[in-house]
This record gives C-alpha cells, sequence and structure tokens, in this order.
C-alpha cells in the first residue's frame, strides 16, 4: 500500500473529545476526495473509558485509534499537551496534521489548499489579550533566539500586528527530519523548555501556542500562515453571529456544541455522521442503556 500524502491526527478522550472526533473523522470523509489516513490517539490509561461506539464508527471510517503515554510527559499535568504528544507519534507519511476535536470540515478541500513543503501551515491565533507584554522577550531570551522581525495580524485583535503567533488548533507539518530533527520532536522539546521558565506567567493553558512559532524557527522551517476560511474560529467577539456569506468558509473550529447549534451547523454535521456511520449520533453504533442526546 502506498504511505499516505496527509495523516490526520486528533485526540479521543472520554467523555466528550471521543464523541467530537467522530463527528470531525465523518467531515474529513465528506470533504476530502483524496486519501487522507486518520489517527486517533487515546491517553493509553484511558483507552477502557472509550465509549464502544467510537471504535466501530473508526472501523466504518477506515481510520485508527492508537493509545499514546501522556502521563508524566509534562513538567506539571498539561491535558492541553496531548497534541504535541500525538503530533510526535511515528507515522508514515509525507505531512502530519493535528487538528483539535472540536474541528469540522463543511466545504470539500484538497490537500494542497493545506500544505506546503518546507513549512508548517498554521492559522493566525485569534487574539492574545491574556499575554505578559514582556512575553516573547523571555521566551525567546531563553531559547538564546532573536525575536523575528515578522509581523502578524491576529485573527480577532487586529488594530496592530504582532510578533507571529498561532493558533495549534489546526497545525500541518512535514514528516521528514530536517536538520534539528522531526518538526513534532522539536515542538515538544521546544515546550519542555518554555515550561521551565518560572517567570513566565500562564503557561497553563497557552504553553502550546507559545512553543508553536518559536519550534517552527528552530525546526528550521517556515510558518505557512493559512487564511482564516481553512481555520474559521467561532465563538468569542463573533458569539452569535452567522458564517459569513461573501466567503467560502472551509474549516470551522467550534469549541462548543451550543456554538455548533448557533451558527446553524448542528444538523449539517449529523447529516455528515449519518451518511458515513448509518447513525446521527455515535452512540447509537453500540447497544447501551445510556440515553441518546438530543
Amino acid at each position: 500500500m502506498a504511505k499516505p500524502r496527509l495523516t490526520l491526527t486528533y485526540i479521543v478522550e472520554p467523555p466528550s473529545y471521543d464523541i467530537m472526533a467522530c463527528s470531525l473523522l465523518a467531515s474529513v470523509r465528506e470533504q476530502f476526495s483524496e486519501d487522507v489516513a486518520c489517527i486517533g490517539y487515546v491517553p493509553e490509561h484511558r483507552m477502557n473509558d472509550v465509549h464502544p461506539s467510537v471504535f466501530i464508527a473508526h472501523e466504518k471510517m477506515g481510520a485508527e485509534l492508537r493509545p499514546m503515554k501522556t502521563e508524566g510527559m509534562w513538567r506539571e499535568p498539561y491535558p492541553h499537551g496531548n497534541k504535541i504528544i500525538a503530533a510526535m507519534q511515528p507515522r508514515e507519511s509525507e505531512f502530519s496534521a493535528f487538528v483539535d476535536s472540536d474541528v469540522l470540515f463543511i466545504r470539500p478541500n484538497t490537500i494542497d489548499n493545506i500544505v506546503k513543503s518546507g513549512h508548517v501551515s498554521c492559522s493566525v491565533a485569534a487574539s492574545m489579550y491574556w499575554a505578559q507584554k514582556d512575553i516573547w522577550d523571555l521566551i525567546y531570551g531563553a531559547l538564546d533566539m532573536e525575536i523575528p522581525e515578522e509581523r502578524v495580524y491576529l485573527m480577532r485583535q487586529s488594530r496592530r500586528p504582532k510578533v507571529p503567533y498561532f493558533s495549534s488548533g489546526f497545525v500541518l507539518f512535514p514528516e521528514a527530519e530536517g536538520p534539528q530533527g522531526r518538526f513534532a520532536d522539536v515542538w515538544y522539546e521546544t515546550a519542555r523548555r518554555i515550561d521551565e521558565i518560572d517567570t513566565l506567567e500562564k503557561r497553563r493553558p497557552y504553553l502550546d501556542q507559545m512553543s508553536l512559532p518559536v519550534a517552527i524557527r528552530r525546526a528550521g522551517l517556515t510558518w505557512n500562515p493559512l487564511a482564516e476560511e481553512q481555520h474559521y474560529i467561532l465563538g468569542g467577539k463573533i458569539r452569535g453571529e452567522p458564517l459569513p456569506e461573501d466567503r467560502d468558509i472551509f474549516t470551522v473550529h467550534y469549541r462548543n456544541p451550543k456554538v455548533l447549534e448557533e451558527v446553524g451547523l448542528k444538523h449539517k454535521s449529523r447529516r455528515m455522521l449519518r451518511r458515513q456511520t448509518g447513525v446521527s449520533f455515535v452512540r447509537r453504533l453500540a447497544r447501551t442503556d445510556e440515553p441518546t442526546p438530543e
């Protein structure tokens, strides 16, 4: 079997991210005509807690579930860091992507729209209101690096350009080793080093995103900012607003199922799941005594 060009990875963890992951997977199968391999990573100590229907759904949709070690991987417990651990796992594809489980692909897409050789593709973050003023001096200084000269406009905070800062909710990267090794390994090592900066506030939960632009540079790669349409972040200051009608939105990051309902995508998500699995609610794939959520 030829190796896939792209492997899309995500977290599968009960009580909710295992169910949302199935909707994400169904949307991948609906919107990409090319062969995209999909792997859901489960913290190994939670494997027995995953709902039985999730295993059935992954089998029906031609995806894998794999355990990964997460305990003891960080200085202090850091569930958000599971995405970096997932990115680090070995794979055979040319590119890999990590995508948050609360994401849906809603329009036909192609791999070429979202990957670029020698680059890490990711969208600029929505905002950075939480950050202390000297955050980049501390981070780049601790790693003996210069702050990049480039500037970006954040998605929901666009008055002034900022030092590059990206969302970690959808990150695509080459699997081949560069001079500094695999990007995902560099990302993990970078995050571990930044986690040691005791004067750096709010390392939790933002360590994954703090470390992302630094890791891209340390790996000898370049960032490829995705268009907002490729990772449209819902909620926040645009909560309650409909999707823009004058733009083709390919991917939404909804964070909360209620937000998905507010923008009129709840039924679309259920239809995609039904076409791919035969049911509108994942839990119906296995017989249980649990009530089906409405």
